[in-house]
């Protein structure tokens, strides 16, 4: 992913209601769940760090996230980096309620690149990471929830 790309765009709607929704994406019990199940904490709260690490093609990525902005119930924002890799992003979850559905907004905007040589770091693995998480499990987390 490069500076200057395109934001990350992945929209769902759910059957659920917004406070079932955020709690999903804020809670951490609930965020290792569907999200990455090796997340030691976090909390909906502007300057929260936390860090982890996820393993891919016999690599690890330790992940960097700290929270830049909380409207509860509407939006959070983390900074998303990767320890020992060049690169620095914002993912930004926003709900929206309709009618009797919650649409979540994901975007993910790049402000400074990240390595064009690991796979990991490409537009297209981004796009179908968070189209997965999203799409299907988030999706089915909150179906089991109903």
């Amino acid at each position: 992913m490069r500076k200057g790309d395109p934001p990350v765009v992945v929209e769902q709607s759910f059957g659920a209601s917004v406070e079932t929704v955020w709690n999903a994406i804020t809670d951490v019990d609930q965020m290792r769940r569907w999200y990455f199940e090796n997340i030691p904490a976090f909390k909906p709260e502007i300057g929260f760090e936390t860090q982890f690490t996820v393993q891919s093609q016999g690599r690890d990525f330790p992940h960097l996230w700290k929270v830049t902005e909380v409207v509860p119930l509407q939006k959070i924002e983390y900074n998303w980096k990767y320890d020992g890799y060049p690169g620095d992003s914002f993912v930004v979850f926003e709900l929206f309620e309709q009618n009797d559905l919650t649409k979540l907004r994901l975007t993910t905007r790049v402000v400074e690149s990240f390595p064009e040589d690991i796979p990991e770091f490409k537009r297209e693995s981004c796009m179908d990471g968070w189209t997965y998480l999203i799409n299907q499990s988030l999706r089915d987390f909150l179906a089991q929830r109903q």
